[in-house]
């Protein structure tokens, strides 16, 4: 028996409908790619970096695809924001983000940070913050494979794979086969 003090506070979802199917994503992924070479003029200077978690395998896929397209490497890299939430208590010990932890240097590159949905923005003025703790990079853009909307913050991303108008009560869950072992993004209701 679980009591309410001890079960997590996850609410029951139900999934409404699915909004993208694997092939879905990996076409979405090459468009996106494709873009992020075309406004960066070509891969010089060019960084990416995910947002832990699912960020992460969309950076590295869209990494190998832009690796083929230019038949050249661009440094792929990992931010872990979680110390830098303002919506977690300021109380207790600050955390150090460790050094290294973007995987490359990122002094005067054009940085393209990656997430799977861009809701609040929360989570990417989060991100700006923990990435600048690394250096200063010449240009900050944001690639999202999903834009939800209902913004908090002025945030808006450069690449979007697609805008999916939400309500307060629906929840984009994308699924990745690294993380999931699934491959789709579905649109679940409370």
């Amino acid at each position: 028996m679980t009591n309410s003090k001890t079960s997590p506070r996850r609410t029951t979802l139900r999934q409404k409908s699915q909004l993208m199917s694997a092939s879905e994503i990996e076409r979405t992924l090459v468009r996106l790619a494709y873009e992020i070479v075309e406004k960066n003029g070509g891969v010089e200077g060019l960084g990416l970096i995910g947002i832990r978690r699912r960020g992460v395998p969309i950076a590295e896929r869209l990494g190998k695809i832009i690796a083929r397209i230019e038949n050249s490497e661009v440094p792929v890299g990992t931010l872990d924001i979680t110390f830098y939430r303002d919506d977690l208590s300021t109380l207790g010990p600050k955390p150090v983000v460790q050094e290294g932890e973007v995987g490359f240097p990122i002094e005067d590159k054009n940085i393209v940070l990656v997430d799977d949905v861009l809701f609040t923005g929360r989570t990417v003025r989060a991100a700006m913050d923990a990435l600048f703790s690394h250096g200063r990079p010449r240009r900050v853009q944001l690639c999202v494979l999903i834009d939800r909307g209902h913004r908090e913050l002025p945030v808006e991303a450069s690449f979007v794979g697609r805008n999916i108008q939400t309500t307060m009560n629906e929840v984009i869950e994308v699924k990745l086969a690294e993380i999931d072992d699934a491959e789709k993004v579905l649109l679940m209701e409370k």
